[in-house]
């Protein structure tokens, strides 16, 4: 069940997270805390509602963050998840 969650900030990821990057680390995180890799049909809909929630605060809080001593591009941009990532 095991892949680490990554770090999603520079400079541990040159680039700015995509939407696919953050709904991987939510998806991680819920498996983690179920215990389930994948819920049963009467689990799946607060699953994948608690994977959404998860992908929405690490946007928000990759959005908040001002990396010091990163290029100017890098330290604010918007970090919304992609059209059905979540």
């Amino acid at each position: 069940m095991c892949r680490s969650i990554k770090t999603l900030r520079p400079p541990v990821l040159p680039e700015e997270a995509t939407g696919d990057d953050i709904r991987a680390a939510a998806l991680q995180y819920v498996r983690k805390v179920s215990g389930f890799r994948a819920p049963a049909a009467h689990n799946r809909e607060v699953f994948e509602r608690a994977v959404e929630e998860v992908a929405e605060a690490t946007a928000r809080l990759l959005d908040g963050l001002e990396v010091r001593g990163a290029p100017s591009a890098v330290r604010k941009r918007s970090r919304e998840p992609g059209p059905g990532a979540v």
